[in-house]
């Protein structure tokens, strides 16, 4: 059964002989293993071109950035999926990844497309807002649990990209958003990290629908630095342990 297109089968990532691998036009061997780093390959692989000085200094930050957080609900599925499965490492990371999703983690593919959909259209902050709220919907890259005066990988990454001249029309989309919120929700909101990312990576050039692949990646790194850890000091079942524990039973009595 055939679905969605047939008539493009092409692929422009990488080929191979039995002489040569060639990625994006590149020979790996002869151009790339040992002359570059893996956040230009990165860029390289998603965009297909190399990427310039502010590009990967802005790739470097937010990666860093996101990466790790403590026991947030990516690690802490991880974590115990490792003890209770520990021939699966692989199967770990992928249980921490596979909520990525629209509160934790994937949220800047949200705020970027939201500020996108500002610039792109010449939309009202302020209206945009207000009809969120109305379907009582959060402002993405607003608000933290924890960093309720400012979120300090937002503030660091957005005056970053003020010193290196990176502020494009996402990062002045996202002021005015923030500027919005008192009249539209009654009150200030900081921006969160997943909000200054998208901003900063729109504006130097990084695609929107692969926004996702910024947070996957970067917390797959700290997902294997956890991981390594789970088998020296492990915690899997002391997590489940706790979890059993706070969670009180309220269902029918025997």
């Amino acid at each position: 059964m055939r679905i969605g297109k047939q008539d493009r089968p092409f692929s422009a990532i990488s080929t191979a002989t039995p002489e040569a691998i060639t990625v994006r036009g590149k020979d790996l061997c002869g151009d790339l293993i040992g002359k570059t780093d893996f956040t230009s390959y990165f860029w390289f692989l998603v965009t297909g071109a190399e990427p310039d000085e502010n590009q990967l200094f802005f790739a470097n930050a937010v990666l860093t950035a996101i990466a790790e957080h403590g026991l947030v609900p990516s690690v802490v599925a991880a974590r115990m999926t490792y003890a209770a499965a520990p021939e699966a490492f692989q199967g770990a990371v992928a249980a921490g990844l596979l909520g990525c999703g629209s509160v934790v983690l994937g949220s800047a593919e949200i705020a970027g497309a939201f500020l996108a959909d500002l610039v792109s259209g010449g939309g009202d902050p302020l209206a945009a807002v207000r009809a969120l709220r109305a379907e009582k919907k959060a402002v993405p890259g607003f608000g933290h649990p924890l960093h309720n005066d400012g979120d300090p990988r937002a503030n660091l990454l957005l005056r970053l990209a003020a010193e290196r001249g990176a502020e494009g029309p996402h990062i002045a989309m996202l002021r005015a958003v923030k500027a919005a919120l008192p009249d539209a929700i009654g009150r200030d909101l900081p921006i969160n990290v997943n909000g200054a990312i998208p901003a900063v990576m729109l504006d130097v050039g990084f695609p929107l629908k692969a926004l996702k692949g910024i947070s996957l990646l970067a917390r797959t790194a700290s997902l294997i630095g956890h991981l390594q850890e789970e088998t020296e000091r492990p915690i899997g079942f002391i997590l489940s342990g706790h979890a059993a524990e706070a969670i009180e039973y309220d269902g029918p009595a025997r």
